[in-house]
Parts: structure tokens; sequence; C-alpha cells
């Protein structure tokens, strides 16, 4: 086994799986033990495993080699002969101890919530930032694990001559080979973190305002953006569709042209390893100017999910935490309004129409697509001005900057005495408007 052929690779396509949903008692959760096991088996099927199995197992006090007690692992044993399951899954956070315990118990592969997640990012990981990032996450996942992964390498290497001593053992040596990676793996990442500052200030001297899509993963962010954009992101009914940013330029009312990001979707108890590795992914989204926040508005789970949006928003410095205020404007895009029933539809458009920061809508059949970008394009505009300015008509760089960015709402010729001919312009501008064009 080389040193990367087990760093991949945890789970195989088309394996049959025993998904576990670990309920403690005493413990408080955000979400429901319905709720958290049918997010661990869409968690499941977004890798391509098979479901055999699903179940929700109480744990009265948490056994420290095995997470379950003997009994419970008696019968998962048996659960996994019954519905011939080669793959178990905790919908939880394992100790290596626990981990390499119930394989040896269970003799089938274990993993859990957190290296479930990773094998997601592992195979949809894009570009070549995502690919160091989740590296990264797969390293530090890996690093406190060598005792149950590599127990073949608990061997020590001979020295040379006198001077050689017991040598150190393989895995002292293999940790060794990872910090040395993760080092090198940081400073890139750090040159990507440079690299996307330096195109985010770009952006901001560009006279386009950033709207930054957010949500709860398998809201319906990319089939929105897609209905915006005219794009083909990829958008299927899966957590975790999107994990690259993806940005197209748009046209809104009143907006000649918008930047449109898509970012990765939010989870909840999201391992730390990757909350740290996609930080740089996640901060475009302090430098947008509106944030769309898409919420799964059928789910049950809703009220949930948006309050684990809200709490990474807060980690990235967007909303503050003290008062709940958001530093960015952000409207709330109730979608997938075509899986609600009649009355249900009508009350959440009649709680809409009174709020001027939320949109019902359908992404999927387009219902309520223009009122959001109605409401966008007020909120983009919100704070501009007419502004009385006259210019030399050989000035046409900025004549024909205003004619592009601003709303020219009249324009004359005249002749200054002294200067020559000029032309009169009200133009309408926002305040980013008006900076931009003051730095002409």
């Amino acid at each position: 086994m080389s040193f990367d052929d087990d760093l991949l690779g945890e789970v195989t396509r088309g394996a049959r799986a025993l998904v576990l949903c670990p309920d403690v008692r005493g413990q408080s959760y955000e979400f429901d033990a319905e709720e958290r096991l049918a997010e661990a088996c869409g968690l499941a099927e977004a890798i391509g495993v098979v479901l055999g199995e699903a179940r929700i197992v109480t744990i009265r006090s948490i056994r420290p080699a095995t997470l379950f007690g003997a009994g419970q692992v008696q019968d998962l044993k048996s659960a996994c002969e019954q519905f011939e399951c080669d793959l178990v899954i905790v919908d939880g956070p394992l100790s290596p101890i626990q981990q390499r315990n119930l394989e040896t118990e269970l003799k089938r592969k274990v993993i859990d919530r957190t290296g479930l997640i990773l094998e997601i990012f592992g195979e949809r990981a894009a570009t070549a930032e995502g690919r160091l990032q989740v590296e990264l996450a797969h390293l530090d996942y890996q690093q406190s694990r060598l005792v149950r992964s590599w127990t073949h390498l608990e061997r020590q290497r001979g020295g040379f001559g006198f001077l050689g001593g017991p040598g150190e053992t393989q895995i002292e040596a293999d940790r060794r080979m990872i910090r040395q990676r993760m080092g090198r793996l940081r400073k890139e990442l750090e040159q990507v973190r440079k690299t996307r500052s330096l195109h985010r200030a770009r952006r901001g001297r560009a006279p386009w305002p950033v709207i930054a899509l957010v949500g709860y993963t398998n809201a319906g962010k990319s089939t929105l953006f897609n209905r915006l954009s005219g794009a083909e992101v990829m958008a299927e009914d899966l957590l975790f569709a999107t994990l690259d940013p993806t940005m197209r330029a748009i046209a809104l009312p009143g907006v000649e042209k918008a930047i449109l990001s898509d970012t990765v979707g939010f989870i909840s108890d999201l391992p730390t390893q990757l909350v740290a590795a996609f930080r740089a992914t996640l901060e475009e989204v302090t430098a947008a100017d509106v944030i769309v926040h898409v919420r799964d508005i059928s789910n049950p789970s809703n009220s949930a999910q948006d309050k684990q949006v809200r709490a990474v928003l807060a980690d990235l410095g967007v909303i503050d935490g003290e008062d709940g205020e958001s530093l960015i404007p952000i409207v709330e895009c109730w979608n997938k309004s075509d899986l609600l029933d009649q009355a249900t539809s009508e009350e959440l458009a009649a709680s809409a129409q009174a709020r001027d920061d939320v949109v019902l809508l359908s992404a999927i059949s387009g219902e309520g697509v223009e009122d959001l970008a109605e409401q966008l394009s007020a909120m983009l505009t919100a704070g501009a001005q007419v502004y009385e300015l006259s210019l030399p008509l050989s000035d046409g760089k900025r004549i024909a900057w205003l004619h592009a960015h601003g709303e020219v709402l009249s324009e004359s010729e005249s002749e200054d005495e002294g200067k020559g001919p000029s032309r009169k312009m009200a133009v309408r501008l926002n305040p980013k408007e008006w900076g931009q064009y003051q730095r002409l």
C-alpha cells in the first residue's frame, strides 16, 4: 500500500452500507434523529453507496472503546450479515480507537461522518484549489488514524553502523511525511488565497456588483444559479453537488451587469478539517455586495438549516454575532415552492409579501425568479443619487463609462467659455459606482 493509496478510496462506489445514526441520551441536537438519519443517507447516496439498511441507535452512555454497547455491536454485526452490508457508516464522530475496534468486531470497513464528507469532497473537487484543500483535510484527518489504517507499518527501521540506534518506527516516519506534506499544501493554499484576494480586489475596482448564493446543501443554489445565468452548472438532487465556486455575469432590471457566484453548500457538523481548509472558498462570500440565502422551504428542517447557515456566516464575519445584524445585505430565497401544497404555499406567499427581504420561488419551474431579480436590482441600486456632471467632449472615456454603468437621465452639449465644447449629463449612480467613477 503506497502513501497516497490509504488516504483515498475509503469508500467504494456501489458498496452496500448499513447507515447508523447514534442518538445519545441527554445530548441536544439541532435536528431530530429521523432528520439526521435522512441526511446521513443522503450523504451516502451522494458518494454512490447503496443503502442496505438505515437505523437510529439509542445510546444511554458512550463506550470509549466502541461507542455502542456490547449487545448493540452484536446486533449490528447480525444486521450486516442479514442485509449483506460490507460497509458501516456512523453519522457522528468516531475516535481512531472506536473505529478500529468496530472494524475488528464487525469485520467490515467502518467510516464516520467526517470520513464520509471527506470522500464526497475528494470526488467532487474539480479545481486545483479544491483538490489542494481536500488533500489537506484528508491528511489532517488521517494523521491521527495511522494506528488504525497502517498497522502493517508498525516496525522499526534499523540504524546505520554503530550510530544508528534502534531507529524510528515506520509510523513515526509516515507522520513526519504527512506533516511535511501538510506544510507544503498550506504554503500552496496561502498563495491561492493571495491570488483570490487579488482577484477580489480587481473585481472591487471593476464596476460590477457581486451577488453570492449561499445556503444549506441541496437547497437548490445551483438550479437557481443556472436559472439566473443560463449556465449549466451541475445541479442534481444530491448533497454537495457543488464544491468549487462558479461565477457568471448576469443582467438585472436597471443593472446592466452583475457577477453571480455559486458557493459550496453548508451542512451541520461540518468536519473541522474542512472548515479550515475551505475558508478560502467561503471568503468569496465576504466580498459580495448582496447575499442570496437559498432555503429549501419544503424541508421540515429548514429552520434548523437556517440557523446552521447563519452560524457559518457569523464565523465568516458577515453577520455580527452580538446582535445578529448582517454587515452585507441579505435576501432570503424561499425555494422549492413547487413542492408545497396549495394552503402552505399561499400562507408562505403572504408571509414573504409582508417582508422586503424575502422572495418565494421555484428555481426548477422559474415561478418567482423575476421577483427575485427585481428585488436584487432594488438592493443593488439602493442609495443611488442623481449627479449633474459637465465633461469635455474630448473625455470620451468617462462619457462612455457613464453610459455603460450609470443610468443617464439627460444629456446635452454646450460651449463653456474658455473650456471648449462640453457635455452636460444627469446620471444616476449608486455609492459604489460613484466611487469607481471618481477613481477613473
